[in-house]
């Protein structure tokens, strides 16, 4: 998995690229956790290049979304491809992530 780490202001974004699974989480889960304990609380994950994702990539958005609300920040989703998507809504995380069609929509920019 390709992984690109950008920001627009205070907002960080991390872009993914390949199979998001128990093999790629750790670079991941290491990212959340540093931006995180650096005070940056408002994140974009990019999953526009990922075709697949895995119950240990799950748990490791979702404890990034604990993470920051718990500092009252949110970890928003973005440009997911249908078979994400279809993973999402069928564990119901779709309701728990803000979910958005480009990472402009997420960021807030119109």
């Amino acid at each position: 998995m390709d992984i690109k780490k950008t920001s627009n202001g205070s907002v960080q974004i991390l872009q993914l690229k390949g199979r998001f699974d128990a093999h790629e989480v750790g670079p991941v889960k290491d990212w959340l956790k540093e931006q995180a304990d650096s005070g940056y609380v408002r994140l974009v994950v990019n999953l526009s290049e990922v075709n697949f994702i895995d119950s240990s990539a799950l748990s490791t958005l979702v404890q990034g979304l604990k993470h920051c609300r718990e500092k009252g920040g949110d970890l928003m989703l973005c440009n997911l491809q249908q078979p994400v998507r279809v993973i999402f809504e069928l564990t119901r995380l779709d309701k728990a992530f803000g979910i958005y069609p480009s990472e402009q929509a997420a960021i807030g920019i119109n």
